[in-house]
């Protein structure tokens, strides 16, 4: 049986590839307010702003590429059980070849039949991937609902948490790559980690973090990434970056 890893991913890697993270200075809420335009009470107030916000979004993203990040992430699946859950909401791990990925908030590409606030009780046989195209008010689902982005709003449940903490707790090896750890309940997901887990996080700022399970290195994703499947190429066996006891 294949060593397990499981690689939780943020913003940090896609920025690479060009597009703009959400919370880091220059980043998008410097200039939309999340409240108006990626919220539940967004959505009720201004469905339109809200998806003029994601076709923006969608234009972007049909002309960026997977970055060497993304596929060191994929080249694991050559040796390894890989599981990615990703806060990002585009389909670049997709295109980079990941086969098993887990979007937590969304994916900007779908879009699926609101059925009012909170949309608890969609389906998934009710999501279906639009592409890059646009989505105005007034296009309607097959149902006559007015279809919206397939995203988990500020104010919503994220209702893929459970089945990734699932992921997390029976890792061998866990990989945080371009996440601040700042948007929960993401950011708590790698506390699932077994004890005798190891934890490497790929994050170039200084991190205050006291788990005895983690190893930082203090590199942009791409570079981060590369350094990984290096030390993966040396050691296989994962007890070899078990945390000392």
């Amino acid at each position: 049986m294949k060593n397990s890893i499981a690689v939780l991913t943020g913003a940090g890697v896609s920025a690479e590839s060009g597009l703009g993270t959400y919370r880091d200075n220059g980043g998008l809420w410097d200039n939309y307010d999340p409240m108006e335009v990626a919220s539940i009470e967004g959505w009720m107030r201004n469905p339109e702003l809200v998806l003029n916000f994601y076709n923006m979004q969608r234009s972007k993203l049909k002309d960026v590429k997977p970055n060497a990040a993304h596929r060191a992430i994929a080249s694991l699946q050559d040796k390894y059980d890989v599981s990615v859950i990703t806060q990002n909401v585009d389909n670049l791990h997709e295109r980079a070849g990941s086969s098993k990925v887990i979007h937590l908030h969304g994916e900007v590409t779908k879009v699926r039949p609101e059925h009012g606030r909170y949309d608890r009780d969609y389906s998934e046989s009710e999501v279906f991937d639009i592409g890059y195209d646009q989505v105005c008010l007034g296009d309607k689902a097959p149902n006559g609902s007015q279809l919206r982005p397939h995203i988990v709003f500020f104010g919503e449940a994220v209702p893929k948490i459970e089945r990734a903490i699932e992921i997390v707790s029976k890792a061998d090896m866990v990989l945080i790559v371009g996440t601040s750890l700042q948007v929960y309940p993401a950011a708590s997901l790698y506390r699932y980690a077994g004890n005798d887990t190891p934890i490497f996080i790929i994050d170039p700022a200084e991190l205050k973090l006291s788990d005895r399970r983690i190893v930082h290195i203090r590199e942009n994703a791409t570079s981060g990434m590369q350094k990984i499947v290096e030390m993966l190429e040396k050691e296989e066996n994962f007890t070899t970056f078990a945390p000392a006891k």
